[in-house]
C-alpha cells in the first residue's frame, strides 16, 4: 500500500515537473520571440530612416550643387562678356558704370553671389601707366599701395554690393594669388577654401574664373592659357545663406542637420555650413559629395538626424501582441492538456461510476424482486384465502369484513404493481405487446369495474365507442386497459355529481382530433376565458357543466351524423380503409372538483398530487397519471387535458394501433363475455330521454345488439312512435318484439302510470297489436321504485351492452344468455381444468393450499410438491400430469433449474423416439413430450419474465392469480374436454 502510494506520488510529481518545464520553455520561446520581433522592428525601422535620410541627403545635395552650377554658369557667361566688350572692341565698350548696371540687372540670375568683380592683370611694367589711366594706386588687402611685384590684378569692375574692393590687387593675398594662378592655367573655376566676408560675417567661398582676350582652343597649353589671360572675374559665394535658402524650400528641414565641409586636406576638414558638433554626438548620418566645378578642391554634404529616431510604435505593439497571443496559445494548449488530463480522469471516474450504476441496477432489480416477492407471497396468501372464504357460508357482517379486507388487498396490489411499472418505464424495459382485442369489450370491463361506485355516488357513467372504430385492433389490451382505468379511476374519486363520459373516436375522422390538438403544455387555465360556457342549461350527458366546450353536443352530433352517412353510403363497414394503422382519439370527461390552476403544471409528475389535502381526502399515490403519460407515448401518442376548477376535468390522448382482420370467434382466444348474442337483430325499441347525449349513448349500446333504436324526449313523441305515426320505423311492429325503455328522469311516477294507461288505450283501439315491454333505467338502486309496478324490467346504470342483452332476454323470454356474475369465464375455465392432473410446487405451504384450493375450484386433480427436487422426482418420465404451476424462488433447487432439468429429460426422449427407439411409455398416445410448466411467482418484473422464457417455461402467472389471468394461461395448453 505504502509503495503504491510513493509510486502514484512520484508518478504525479514528474508529471507536474514535465508540465512546468513545458511551460517554463514555452515562456522562454515567447520571450525570444518578443525579443527577436522587437530587433527586427527596430532594425527596419532603422534601415527605413537611413533610407531616408539617404535620400533627402542626396536632394539636397543635388539641388546645391545644381543651384552652384547655375551661378558657376553665369559666372562664365560675364566672363565672356568683359572679354567681348572689353578687350575685343575698340575703344572698349565697357566701363565700371556699365558693369556696376549690368550686374545689378542680372543679379536675380546669381542669386548665390553676393557681388562679382572683375580684376584686369597688370604686369610691373605697365602698373604706372595703369594707375594713371585709372586714377587710383593700387593697393593690398589691408589697403596700403601694394608692392613692387611681378604682376598685379587690381578690380576696375565691381558690383554695388562689393564696390569696396575697388582697386584692391586680389593677387596681395596669398591664397588669392594661388587660386588666381590655378584659374587662368587651368582655365576653370577655383574656389578659395571657407573664410568670413566682410560684410555679412558669413562663411562664404570666392570663386576666380580666368578671362582670356581671345578664345583659345580645348587643348591650349597652360603657357598659352597665361600669356593670354586679360584678367579675373570673381564672385563672393555666401554658403550659408544659399544653403539656408535652399533647406527653407525643402520639407523635412527641422528633422535633419545639414553641415556642409571643405575636405580638401580630409585631417583637417573646414566647415562651411552648419553647427559645430560635439565629439560625442552620435545619431545616423549620411555623406553626399559635393562637385562644385574646382578640380582641386573636395566638398561633402553631412546629414544627421537632429534626434535619435524614434522606436516605432509597430516595434512595441506587434512583438507585444505576438507575444501575447503566444501566451494565450501557450494558456489554450495548457488548458486544452489540461481539460484532456481532466477529461481521462472523469471518463476514468464516470466508468467507475457506470459500473456502479450498473451493480446497482442489478442490485435495483433484484431489490424490486424480492421486494415485489415478499410481499406479493403473503398478499398471496392473504387474498387466495379470503377468496376461499368467501366461498363458504357466511352470514353478512362477516361477508363484509371479508370483502372489506379483500379490496384492501387488492388495493396494495395495484400499489406495488404500479410502483414496479413506473421502475419499468425507468429502466427503459417496458415493452408493449401486440395481439388481437376487442375495445369495446375492454370498455365494458373498465365500466363494469366502477359500476359499483358510480351507483353509490349517483353519478352517471357512460362509454361510446364511434361505429368507425374496427371491432378488433392489434395492441397491448392490458395497458391499454390500464390507462383507461386510471382516468376514470381518477375521475370517479374526484367527481360527486354530474358525469363521467368515455369517447373513442377515430382521430382522421374526427373533428375532436383539430379542435383538440393535442400540444405539450397546453393546459385548461389558459385562455380559459374561451371556453366559459354562457348558457344556463348545459347539453351534456348528465346536464351538469364539461370543463372543454369543445365537446358539446353540438360537436358530438355532427360526429354521429357523419357515421350515419358513412354507414348508409358504403357497403363496406365504416372502419374500413386501406391503412394499416389506426390512430384512435379517447376522451375521459368528468364534472369533478377540477384541478386547482397552480397544480396543473405537475399532473404529470410522479408521486404528485394538486395538495396534500387531496391524498388526505381522496387517497391515492399521485402515480396514475405518470404511468398514463408513458404508456400514450409508448403507444406512439400524446395526452393533455382541460381542467376548470368546481367545473370539471376532460382529458384526452391518442394511441397508433394496427387494423386486425379478425371476423370470428374463431379466430382469436375470448372469455365468453367478449361475444354478444345475434338474437335480437330485428327488434325494435324506442327511448325517452330528454338528453340527447345520454338518448346517443344508450342508442350506441342497442345498435351494438341489432336492435333498431329510435330516440324521443316526452311520452307523446312515443306514443305517436308506436303508433307508426310522424313516418317512424316502428310502424307494424307487430311482427317483430319492440321494447320501449324509459330514462328514469325523464318522466314521473305519475308520467310513467299516464304512458301505461294509453298504450293500454292504444291497444284497445287497435293502434298498436300489444303494450311493448318497458324497461327503465335507473342510476342507483335507489331509482328502481319509481314507477316499478308499471314496468317489466329495471337496468341499474353505468349501461354494458352485455347487461343490456341479459335484460332483453329476460324480457322478451330468448334463451338465456350466459351469466354475468362471474365476468372472466368461470365456466370456460372449469370445462379446461375439470379431470385435468395438474402439479403444484412452491416451498410455502399457504401458496400451496391456496393455489391448490383454487385449481380444485375448476375441477382439477391436483397434487403438491415443496421442491424442485420433488417435482423432478413426480415428472420422471412417463408421469400423468398435463401441466406444472412452479414457483421460481425455492431452496434447494429454484424453479429456473427445475424446468432446466424436466426439458433435458424430455429432451433425451424425444430425441430417441426419433432415432427410432421406443416411447417410455408404450400405449402412450403422446408423439413427443413437453409438459405445459407455468411460473408461478410474486416476482414480476421484466428480466424474470425473459428468465423464465429462457429457461424453457411456457408461460407466466404472477400471485395472486385471478381466473381471467389463470384461464388466459391454460387456454394455449389446455383443451377442453367439453
Amino acid at each position: 500500500m505504502g509503495s503504491g502510494s510513493t509510486g502514484s506520488g512520484g508518478g504525479e510529481r514528474r508529471w507536474w515537473l514535465n508540465r512546468t518545464a513545458v511551460v517554463v520553455v514555452w515562456i522562454t520561446a515567447s520571450v525570444a520571440i518578443l525579443v527577436g520581433l522587437h530587433w527586427y522592428s527596430r532594425v527596419v525601422s532603422i534601415r527605413k530612416a537611413e533610407e531616408g535620410l539617404v535620400s533627402m541627403c542626396e536632394e539636397r545635395a543635388r539641388m546645391l550643387q545644381d543651384q552652384f552650377a547655375v551661378s558657376v554658369n553665369h559666372v562664365h557667361a560675364l566672363a565672356i562678356l568683359v572679354s567681348t566688350f572689353h578687350y575685343q572692341k575698340h575703344p572698349a565698350a565697357l566701363d565700371q558704370d556699365t558693369f556696376a548696371e549690368y550686374t545689378a540687372g542680372t543679379a536675380f540670375e546669381r542669386p548665390l553671389l553676393n557681388g562679382v568683380a572683375y580684376a584686369q592683370r597688370v604686369v610691373h611694367a605697365e602698373r604706372e601707366n595703369f594707375e594713371n589711366q585709372q586714377g587710383w594706386m593700387i593697393k593690398t588687402m589691408k589697403r596700403e599701395p601694394s608692392p613692387v611685384q611681378d604682376e598685379y590684378a587690381p578690380v576696375i569692375f565691381s558690383q554695388e554690393t562689393v564696390s569696396y574692393i575697388e582697386s584692391i590687387d586680389m593677387m596681395s593675398g596669398e591664397e588669392d594669388r594661388e587660386n588666381i594662378i590655378k584659374a587662368r592655367t587651368t582655365g576653370k573655376a577655383v574656389l578659395t577654401r571657407p573664410f568670413r566676408l566682410l560684410k555679412s560675417n558669413h562663411l562664404g567661398v570666392v570663386l576666380t574664373f580666368p578671362v582670356y582676350r581671345a578664345d583659345l582652343s580645348g587643348d591650349a597649353t597652360s603657357q598659352e592659357r597665361v600669356e593670354a589671360t586679360a584678367g579675373y572675374l570673381g564672385g563672393a559665394f555666401d554658403v550659408e545663406s544659399l544653403v539656408e535658402n535652399l533647406l527653407r524650400q525643402l520639407a523635412g528641414n527641422q528633422d535633419i542637420l545639414v553641415n556642409v565641409y571643405d575636405v580638401t586636406n580630409i585631417s583637417n576638414p573646414l566647415i562651411m555650413y552648419g553647427p559645430q558638433l560635439p565629439d560625442d554626438f552620435v545619431s545616423l548620418s549620411h555623406i553626399s559629395m559635393l562637385d562644385f566645378g574646382d578640380p582641386f578642391r573636395k566638398h561633402q554634404m553631412v546629414c544627421r538626424y537632429s534626434k535619435k529616431p524614434p522606436i516605432p510604435l509597430s516595434a512595441i505593439t506587434t512583438p507585444s501582441g505576438v507575444f501575447v497571443i503566444c501566451m494565450l496559445t501557450g494558456y489554450i494548449l495548457y488548458a486544452a492538456w489540461s481539460r484532456y488530463d481532466n477529461v481521462k480522469e472523469d471518463c476514468r471516474k464516470m466508468e467507475e461510476l457506470k459500473k456502479q450504476a450498473e451493480a446497482a441496477d442489478v442490485a435495483k432489480s433484484q431489490f424490486l424482486a424480492t421486494v415485489s416477492h415478499e410481499i406479493r407471497t403473503p398478499m398471496n396468501g392473504v387474498l387466495g384465502m379470503l377468496d376461499m372464504l368467501l366461498d363458504t357460508t357466511l352470514n353478512s357482517t362477516q361477508k363484509d369484513y371479508a370483502q372489506t379486507a379483500q379490496v384492501c388487498g387488492k388495493a396494495l396490489i395495484s400499489l406495488i404493481n404500479e410502483v414496479l411499472d413506473r421502475a419499468k418505464i425507468e429502466a427503459g424495459k417496458l415493452e408493449l405487446e401486440s395481439v388481437a382485442f376487442d375495445l369495446r369489450s375492454i370498455l365494458d370491463d373498465v365500466i363494469s369495474l366502477f359500476s359499483a361506485k358510480s351507483r353509490e355516488k349517483g353519478i352517471e357513467l357512460a362509454v361510446y365507442v364511434s361505429s368507425r372504430v374496427p371491432e378488433f385492433l392489434l395492441g397491448d389490451p392490458g395497458r391499454f386497459r390500464q390507462i383507461i382505468t386510471n382516468l376514470v379511476g381518477n375521475s370517479i374519486k374526484f367527481t360527486e355529481r354530474g358525469h363521467i363520459f368515455v369517447q373513442v373516436h377515430l382521430a382522421a375522422h374526427s373533428n375532436q382530433a383539430t379542435d383538440a390538438v393535442i400540444e405539450e403544455g397546453l393546459i385548461g387555465h389558459e385562455n380559459e376565458a374561451c371556453v366559459m360556457s354562457t348558457n344556463l342549461a348545459f347539453n351534456t350527458l348528465s346536464g351538469f357543466e364539461a370543463a372543454d366546450s369543445r365537446n358539446s353536443w353540438e360537436n358530438f352530433k355532427l360526429l354521429l351524423s357523419n357515421e350515419a352517412s358513412m354507414c348508409t353510403s358504403q357497403s363496406k363497414m365504416p372502419y374500413e380503409n386501406d391503412s394499416s394503422q389506426v390512430t384512435l382519439i379517447v376522451i375521459v370527461e368528468d364534472t369533478g372538483i377540477g384541478i386547482p390552476l397552480h397544480a396543473q403544471e405537475r399532473v404529470f409528475t410522479p408521486f404528485m398530487q394538486a395538495d396534500s389535502s387531496t391524498s388526505r381526502n381522496y387517497g391515492g399515490t399521485g402515480i396514475g397519471l405518470s404511468i398514463s403519460k408513458c404508456l400514450v407515448e409508448l403507444m406512439g401518442g400524446q395526452i393533455n387535458f382541460v381542467s376548470r376548477p368546481h367545473i370539471g376535468s376532460t382529458f384526452t390522448f391518442t394511441a397508433v394501433l394496427q387494423r386486425c382482420q379478425i371476423r370470428t370467434n374463431g379466430d382469436t382466444k375470448r372469455p365468453p363475455h367478449c361475444f354478444l348474442p345475434t338474437c335480437f337483430k330485428g327488434v325494435k325499441a324506442i327511448l325517452i330521454d330528454r338528453r340527447p347525449v345520454r338518448g346517443a349513448v344508450t342508442k350506441y349500446h342497442l345498435q351494438r345488439l341489432g336492435v333498431k333504436a329510435e330516440v324521443v324526449s316526452n311520452i307523446d313523441l312515443a306514443v305517436s312512435a308506436l303508433s307508426g305515426k310522424n313516418g317512424s320505423f316502428i310502424s307494424g311492429y307487430g311482427k317483430e318484439p319492440c321494447i320501449l325503455l324509459i330514462e328514469n328522469d325523464s318522466l314521473c311516477s305519475k308520467e310513467v302510470i299516464c304512458l301505461h294507461n294509453q298504450l293500454l288505450e292504444q291497444q284497445r283501439t287497435g293502434s298498436i297489436p300489444e303494450v311493448p315491454k318497458v324497461i327503465l333505467l335507473a342510476n342507483s338502486e335507489s331509482d328502481k321504485t319509481n314507477g316499478v309496478d308499471m314496468v317489466d324490467s329495471v337496468i341499474v346504470k353505468p349501461l354494458r351492452t352485455s347487461t343490456v342483452a341479459a335484460c332483453f332476454q329476460q324480457v322478451l323470454g330468448f334463451a338465456q344468455y350466459p351469466s354475468q356474475e362471474k365476468p372472466n369465464g368461470s365456466a370456460f375455465l372449469c370445462s379446461l381444468l375439470v379431470g385435468k392432473n395438474i402439479l403444484v410446487v412452491d416451498d410455502n405451504k399457504v401458496n400451496l393450499r391456496v393455489a391448490a384450493g383454487t385449481l380444485k375450484k375448476y375441477g382439477a386433480k391436483v397434487e403438491c410438491v415443496e421442491s424442485g427436487k420433488d417435482a423432478l422426482s413426480l415428472l420422471q418420465l412417463p408421469h400423468k400430469f398435463d401441466a406444472c404451476f412452479m414457483d421460481i424462488q425455492m431452496p434447494e433447487m429454484d424453479g429456473f433449474e427445475a424446468t432446466r432439468q424436466i426439458r433435458l429429460m424430455e429432451s433425451k426422449t424425444n430425441e430417441e423416439a426419433q432415432n427410432g427407439g421406443t416411447l417410455v411409455e408404450e400405449n402412450s398416445s403422446r408423439i413427443e413430450w413437453h409438459l405445459p410448466i407455468l411460473a408461478m411467482t410474486a416476482d414480476v418484473i421484466q428480466a424474470t419474465y425473459e428468465e423464465c422464457i429462457k429457461c424453457g417455461m411456457d408461460g407466466y402467472v404472477s400471485k395472486p392469480f385471478e381466473e381471467s389471468q389463470l384461464y388466459q394461461a391454460v387456454a394455449k395448453f389446455l383443451v377442453s374436454d367439453s
